[in-house]
């Protein structure tokens, strides 16, 4: 089980503070985003993510990117892979347990 740390939960509420307000989806509310085009944007954030982290540790190794760059950016990527692996865990056991529903 992954540790939820004061640091990772304020810079979670940083990111949601400095997002515009109609993005903010309160419970209930129909914002017209389907579930898969969410998962779909979430992916393509993911992926942006470890890219960049990948470019700032090549970049790193030439000697061209500042190593507090380098450290957020591979720390952004590590996080975000734990997430989506987590994502992927909990999609995998609630479609068992769909499979499990006696028809």
């Amino acid at each position: 089980m992954d540790k939820v740390t004061s640091n990772l939960a304020a810079n979670a509420y940083g990111k949601t503070m400095s997002m515009p307000v109609e993005k903010i989806a309160t419970v209930g509310e129909d914002k017209g985003v389907s579930f898969s085009q969410f998962m779909e944007q979430s992916a393509r954030q993911s992926l942006d993510t470890l890219k960049t982290g990948e470019t700032m540790s090549a970049r790193a190794v030439t000697g061209e990117a500042d190593l507090t760059e380098v450290v957020q950016a591979v720390t952004a990527a590590d996080l975000t892979l734990q997430t989506m692996v987590s994502i992927r865990d909990r999609m995998v056991s609630a479609f068992q347990e769909i499979m499990r529903i006696p028809i």
